[in-house]
């Protein structure tokens, strides 16, 4: 037992996490462009405008230039425009680069509805400004708090996969997981990591379409997003000063 025990600590000691976690939106999608595709087209089948595809393009140049020649491996959600999201970023990768790719339903958009009325949608939104937006359920639809709820079993699932090696190469130095999903959830996981309250996470500025945020490992074995953005741009992104005070500690 006590052998047992000594090598569970040595494990979990010489465990060596991902270098950077690198969350991504979507680019521009034709429900973007034009609220009313809504009425007709399900939210999991709208799909990239020629801008949107340009943008997941440039995403993927950039992320390239941030990983080097390191590993990456994607996660994406199910939905449409972020499946045709992450086949432009790839277009940066070589195959032996990618070493996976996962499709986890979790990290889909929030639920507004099934087809959307837009004058319904209008109201719903000005009634959930009364109520706060973290808490307000749409009808027949979801909350944030209900994201919240989805995404933390994501970040589990995650941090187990890692752990057990799941991921291939996890305990590589140079392994850059990414995540290319929707503006409310890239904030409910970045709240997820860094604990942020409710009211913390309403103040964020939802990322834009195509646009990139870089959780990259510190010394002291915890993601920041100050080891690559600035204050400025934190700042930018609706980080408090206290927000930003953190995320320096951390790295």
């Amino acid at each position: 037992m006590g052998n047992n025990n000594s090598n569970s600590n040595n494990r979990s000691k010489e465990r060596r996490w991902p270098k950077r976690i690198i969350l991504v939106r979507h680019g521009e999608s034709e429900g973007n462009e034009d609220k009313n595709v809504y009425i007709a087209v399900p939210d999991h089948k709208v799909q990239l405008t020629e801008k949107g595809k340009e943008q997941a393009k440039n995403a993927g140049e950039v992320i390239r230039s941030v990983v080097g020649n390191c590993k990456v491996y994607f996660y994406v959600s199910p939905f449409l425009r972020t499946r045709e999201t992450l086949k432009e970023i790839s277009e940066s990768f070589s195959s032996n680069e990618i070493i996976g790719v996962r499709e986890e339903c979790r990290l889909r958009e929030m639920d507004y509805a099934k087809f959307q009325n837009t004058e319904k949608m209008e109201e719903y939104k000005k009634e959930r400004e009364r109520y706060g937006k973290f808490f307000y359920r749409f009808p027949h639809g979801e909350s944030a708090a209900d994201v919240y709820d989805r995404v933390s079993g994501f970040m589990e699932s995650l941090w187990r996969d890692i752990e057990m090696e799941e991921i291939c190469e996890s305990g590589s130095d140079d392994l850059n997981i990414v995540i290319i999903s929707h503006g409310l959830t890239i904030r409910i996981i970045l709240m997820r990591l860094f604990k942020w309250t409710a009211q913390e996470v309403e103040s964020l500025i939802s990322p834009k379409n195509g646009e990139i945020r870089i959780l990259e490992l510190g010394h002291e074995g915890k993601y920041s997003l100050a080891l690559h953005h600035d204050d400025k741009t934190l700042e930018k992104w609706g980080l408090s000063p206290q927000m930003i005070l953190d995320q320096k500690q951390r790295a």
